[in-house]
């Protein structure tokens, strides 16, 4: 039976109006990039996806969502029966406390905002996750990226944590190159790239897919 493969890929927007949200500028790239990566190793892949302007991956389940909460609920319904789970996502980390139903006026003046915090994802799916299960975490570091996927690496619980500078040429958000470090809970440390993404997620793949 073929491995099963859940990744998430995008941005998640969380809106202060029905004109306005807050989000990132990420691409989804490199998650769509390592869905092709697992359906060319054979996987079954599940793709839940926050709003990208890419073509749906061949032979990919693809899930789109918006929302931090959204993506949350997807991937919790999702996530039981996967071998491998990698969550690249640049998931929002907060929200508006209040969504507004009608636009805000620049009349009005500046109004004040208030946030709290979005669903941790990968926290959540670590602390559900059954034997045999292995769960791969990404982080947009800038500055020390190696020491600020470390610290994720332990803070998240995960198997793996990949680390990437996207404030460097080769790891900006939209670029189709990428250089990654993986760090392992075990101990372990390789660095995949600098390459293409698709060439980045092959390597990534073949390093954390888990053995029958």
């Amino acid at each position: 039976m073929a491995l099963r493969c859940l990744i998430t890929a995008g941005p998640t927007r969380e809106f202060l109006d029905p004109v306005r949200f807050l989000s990132n500028p990420s691409t989804g790239k490199m998650g769509f990039a390592l869905a092709e990566a697992a359906r060319e190793a054979g996987m079954t892949v599940d793709l839940v996806a926050g709003p990208v302007s890419l073509p749906e991956p061949e032979g990919v389940m693809l899930y789109p969502v918006v929302t931090a909460e959204e993506m949350f609920h997807q991937v919790d319904g999702l996530f039981g029966p996967c071998d491998l789970f990698l969550s690249v996502a640049a998931v929002s980390d907060w929200r508006p406390k209040v969504r507004l139903d009608r636009k805000v006026r620049r009349e009005a003046g500046v109004p004040a905002l208030e946030l709290e915090p979005c669903p941790d994802i990968l926290r959540a799916m670590v602390a559900r996750r059954r034997p045999g299960q292995v769960v791969v975490g990404f982080a947009a570091e800038t500055g020390d990226v190696e020491a600020g996927g470390r610290a994720k690496l332990a803070s998240k619980g995960v198997d793996f944590l990949a680390a990437n500078d996207v404030s460097g040429p080769s790891g900006a958000f939209g670029a189709d190159t990428n250089r990654l470090v993986l760090l392992g809970a075990d101990g372990s440390r390789r660095v995949l790239g600098p390459d293409t993404k698709a060439a980045v997620a092959r390597a990534l793949i073949a390093a954390v897919a888990p053995s029958r």
